[in-house]
């Protein structure tokens, strides 16, 4: 248990943690991006996610336990690094750094707190939304039609305020995935430099690849073109 708490550990414990959210955020993406094949298409993918009740609730489980590990090693990591360095970082250290590693620990801040609105806004429907909007989660209450996840998607993302969080927020998930993954790919034991300069290339590829297919999502709601 020592190992855990040392720097090391903490650091692994936060790439493995970082890995199940990355598996986590690709299927997402690609299961939200079957509403371009169709509003039938998608609400039967969510009818099916949420007919398998035991199955869901493990997932949300192992999401969110690895979300708090996730946090919970970052704050202690962030402390021993503070702890270790209390000068300052020189601006030519900081201007060198790359903006994806600069804006690691306040992008993360705005990806919690987007995780919160996400789910008030098409999980819960508190944020604002349609007045006919059923809640994702009252599945019991929808009837026989089930719940129209499409229409929820097309009119969530019609209102422009919303829309461009979503935007930011997509940005900011792509510039943290993308130092993520690198610096997960040198935790894990990648130290040769041809492999080290491989992880680089996927990690910008995946970070770019997430950020366009969800926005693309968002942006085509706010124009209007999603299927209802």
């Amino acid at each position: 248990m020592d190992f855990f708490k040392s720097t090391l550990g903490l650091k692994i414990v936060m790439a493995l943690s970082g890995l199940v959210g990355l598996g986590f955020v690709i299927g997402h993406m690609l299961g939200n991006l079957q509403i371009f094949l169709g509003a039938e298409v998608l609400n039967e993918y969510a009818a099916s996610l949420h007919h398998n009740t035991g199955l869901l609730w493990i997932a949300r489980i192992v999401l969110l336990s690895a979300i708090v590990v996730h946090i919970v090693s970052a704050v202690k990591l962030t402390l021993r690094s503070k702890a270790a360095r209390p000068n300052p970082v020189s601006m030519s250290g900081w201007l060198g750094a790359s903006y994806a590693t600069r804006t690691m620990r306040h992008g993360g801040l705005i990806l919690l707190a987007f995780i919160v609105y996400h789910l008030l806004h098409l999980t819960n429907g508190v944020a604002v939304l349609p007045a006919d909007y059923v809640a994702n989660v009252d599945w019991a209450a929808a009837g026989d039609k089930g719940i129209n996840v499409a229409e929820n998607v097309s009119k969530g993302f019609s209102y422009p305020p919303t829309a461009i969080f979503y935007i930011i927020a997509q940005v900011l998930l792509g510039l943290h995935l993308t130092h993520g993954i690198h610096s997960m790919a040198r935790t894990l034991g990648l130290s040769n430099p041809l492999w080290m300069e491989r992880a680089k290339t996927i990690a910008i590829g995946t970070g770019i690849a997430i950020t366009l297919g969800n926005c693309s999502i968002v942006i085509a709601g706010l124009l209007g073109l999603l299927p209802q």
